[in-house]
């Protein structure tokens, strides 16, 4: 697992670390029962706090997305499937507001708001499209 910090976007780092453990366990690069780093070496690996990545464990295991068990460690959370729809939406969620408050903020409209959407999903389409087509060569 492959965690990036910007320390640029304003984002607390432990949300930066929380919001990509999330993603990982929804995409499914982490699954169910999977044991993650242990706070030490996750703290010397990202160069940051150890209470820092303390702080995002403890905010993952309120939200049931991993569990702690004594003297083993921290590991996804079994009874909270990565592909849950629920989870899935809370996730886009938050970033499809950031593109809104963003885009408010550049003062684009709301049509060519969702005119850009439509578009970068069909680039995104064509890019697989084009990525799919390469791989069967």
């Amino acid at each position: 697992m492959v965690i990036q910090l910007n320390y640029k976007s304003g984002k607390p780092v432990y949300l930066q670390v929380v919001d990509q453990i999330k993603s990982a366990t929804a995409s499914g690069a982490l699954r169910p029962g999977e044991p993650l780093p242990s706070i030490r070496p996750l703290a010397e690996q990202l160069r940051i706090n150890r209470n820092t990545v303390s702080k995002a464990y403890a905010e993952l295991e309120s939200q049931g997305i991993i569990e702690t068990i004594a003297g083993k460690g921290c590991f996804v959370s079994e009874g909270n499937s990565p592909f849950k729809r629920q989870v899935r939406e809370n996730l886009l969620a938050a970033d499809i507001d950031a593109a809104i408050v963003q885009a408010h903020n550049l003062q684009v409209s709301d049509a060519d708001f969702l005119a850009m959407v439509k578009e970068r999903l069909k680039a995104f389409a064509d890019q697989n499209k084009s990525n799919d087509e390469a791989r069967n060569l």
